[in-house]
């Protein structure tokens, strides 16, 4: 059986998560960025290189997120039948998405569809995402987060509902 203590330091250590992977590329990502530069020929490349590590020492400097549209938080989470926090794992991943946004800071992208609201805590209907993959016999757990922008990694999509449709 969870405790209190085991819940709040499961949202403690994920919300700190969330606010890192915000300002800092892992490391195999930064490694292969360096070697890419270093073999990079053409002066405009180069140029671009050199404003991407600019930016990602000034995020560090400042404690700040690399990008300033963050997106939307998605967690892809592998976790055991038998962990034993998975039935409040969804508000555990809410409120350390809540803490990570503070911390950050985050910008603000979670939308209430209807209400048409900005929740201000980029926690909504739906929001964060979050993928399940659900492993028999197991209490391991792995959780990947993932902040897709807007633009193209997470474009948005839109309909008209027709009056009959009750809204």
């Amino acid at each position: 059986m969870a405790t209190f203590g085991q819940t709040t330091k499961m949202v403690e250590v994920i919300g700190k998560f969330v606010d890192l992977v915000s300002k800092e590329l892992p490391d195999d990502v930064m490694a292969k960025l360096k070697e890419l530069r270093v073999q990079e020929e053409a002066p405009l490349a180069k140029a671009i290189y050199d404003v991407m590590f600019d930016n990602m020492d000034r995020a560090k400097k400042l404690n700040r997120p690399t990008c300033q549209d963050t997106g939307v938080i998605q967690f892809f989470v592998r976790t055991g039948s038998n962990f034993p926090l998975l039935g409040q794992l969804r508000s555990i991943l809410r409120e350390a998405t809540i803490a990570g946004t503070k911390s950050a800071p985050l910008r603000l992208n979670a939308v209430e569809v209807f209400d048409e609201v900005n929740t201000g805590t980029n926690v909504g209907t739906d929001v964060p995402f979050i993928e399940w993959d659900i492993v028999d016999d197991s209490s391991n757990i792995e959780i990947e987060v993932y902040q897709a922008g807007g633009g193209c990694s997470l474009p948005g999509r839109s309909i008209v509902l027709p009056p009959l449709a009750g809204y």
